[in-house]
């Protein structure tokens, strides 16, 4: 697929924000173990996913991106990523009814392990320390131990991931994600929001759909896409000699693809020109992120374009903006004019989560659901003016009833933060506010594609 590649040849390129590791003995014995490993994913699975990502681009389907922001051993349960799973898909369903697009799902699930960090040490009490960089590297315990990276918590980074993924398979295709259970999607703790209400009754639109479709013939049984969805896993591809290891050669195209995961990316810290992540990224077959933010000049951007996706396949590249809710439509728009003028086939998707971290008055980082709001805003008004579709959204979120970002119809307050703060790194949408968000998301996609059926 690309021109003078292995997949070991990132390691002569600069490599940042990966660890540390004092016996390369160990390190190698578990690349080795790795590399024999099954692949958590299939080849032929990651093209689909490029399919589906194809009609993004075109403008017919719209892509949900969401899950942890990073996931750990101790929080390991099938109750976790069933009740993520499902809000996932109750905002899916919000999405599709309101825009009456196809809503591609890919979750930030089973390998979203590792963390870039600001610094390489963190002091506390005056001990300092390697800083924690996700639970397949170190221990977010600050010990000495701990945080001393261990590459044989790769193995179990692996192992979690096979699990989550054999569980998610079995969610997705075994009638679990069927519209005939979209009102047992609710999780009960949400009662308290008013979105609740306002989905049981689009819930209650749905089955009196089905109950017609039954009547004239059709059911889950004649149209398989009624009792089953296709749901795709994603993560940052930072630790790259794990990545490295489950890298396989397609024995049907010949072409390589990391079978970690069906879509990886770049993170904001990683995407500079000379990186070793940009230079193992740019030779697998799979989609691929671009972290876009204030940072990126367009002619940046235009040259990772190029390195990362020199056919212009449609459904290769998703840029996934990052800016905070003040700076996105300054910032934004010589992004996407740059990219319209020379024709480079993207999915623009908007994270309004990494640039809206404030510091609560009583210590905790969190993020305002107003300002998460207003980035979304800001997204879609940049794109309605320039003419381009904004066709994704990228969030941190978790299906559990936690308190870690402020604000929404639920009216988290800085004092209740500390009520169920659960994150091992960045603040987390809750169950209530995700599918909150999805509804207002919904009303502006329906503004955008008005907007767009009407030029057309």
């Amino acid at each position: 697929m690309a021109a003078k590649w292995t997949p070991d040849s990132w390691r002569s390129q600069k490599g940042i924000q990966m660890p540390f590791y004092r016996d390369a003995g160990a390190l190698a014995s578990v690349e080795a173990q790795l590399g024999q490993f099954p692949p958590l994913v299939f080849a032929g699975e990651a093209r689909h996913l490029k399919a589906d990502l194809a009609k993004v681009v075109a403008g017919e389907a719209f892509l949900l991106q969401g899950g942890d922001c990073a996931e750990s051993f101790a929080e390991f349960h099938p109750n976790n990523i069933r009740d993520t799973f499902r809000v996932l898909l109750q905002m899916a369903v919000v999405l599709t009814f309101a825009s009456k697009l196809p809503v591609v799902k890919v979750g930030r699930m089973a390998g979203q392990f590792a963390k870039p960090r600001s610094a390489d040490t963190e002091t506390v009490d005056g001990v300092e320390l390697p800083s924690y960089r996700g639970d397949n590297v170190n221990d977010i315990a600050f010990t000495a131990e701990g945080r001393e990276p261990d590459p044989q918590r790769m193995v179990q980074a692996y192992n979690q991931s096979a699990a989550t993924l054999n569980l998610l398979r079995a969610f997705s295709t075994g009638g679990y994600a069927s519209l005939d259970r979209v009102h047992g999607w609710m999780l009960d703790f949400m009662g308290r929001s008013p979105w609740a209400a306002k989905f049981e009754q689009m819930a209650d639109q749905i089955g009196q759909a089905l109950d017609f479709m039954r009547a004239c013939g059709l059911s889950a049984e004649t149209v398989p896409q009624l009792g089953g969805t296709s749901f795709y896993t994603s993560h940052e591809a930072l630790l790259l000699p794990f990545e490295q290891a489950l890298t396989r050669q397609d024995s049907l195209t010949g072409d390589w693809y990391d079978t970690s995961a069906h879509m990886l990316w770049i993170g904001d810290r990683t995407r500079f020109e000379g990186s070793a992540h940009v230079e193992y990224l740019r030779g697998i077959g799979n989609p691929i992120g671009l972290k876009c933010g204030p940072s990126l000049e367009p002619d940046a951007l235009l040259r990772l374009l190029d390195t990362l996706n020199p056919a212009r396949e449609a459904g290769r590249i998703t840029l996934i903006t990052r800016y905070g809710h003040d700076k996105i439509e300054a910032g934004l728009p010589k992004l996407v004019r740059a990219v319209l003028r020379e024709g480079h086939p993207v999915i623009w998707s908007c994270d309004p989560m990494h640039g809206n971290v404030v510091k609560a008055a009583n210590g905790y980082k969190t993020r305002p659901f107003d300002r998460i709001l207003a980035e979304v805003r800001g997204f879609f008004a940049v794109h309605r003016a320039e003419g381009s579709f904004g066709g994704g959204i990228h969030a941190e979120m978790t299906g559990q009833n936690v308190t870690e970002c402020t604000g929404g119809a639920i009216a988290i307050t800085d004092e209740g933060l500390a009520d169920r703060y659960h994150t091992h790194c960045d603040p987390r949408l809750n169950a209530a506010q995700s599918l909150e968000l999805a509804f207002l998301l919904a009303e502006m996609l329906n503004e955008e594609l008005k907007e767009r059926r009407a030029a057309a």
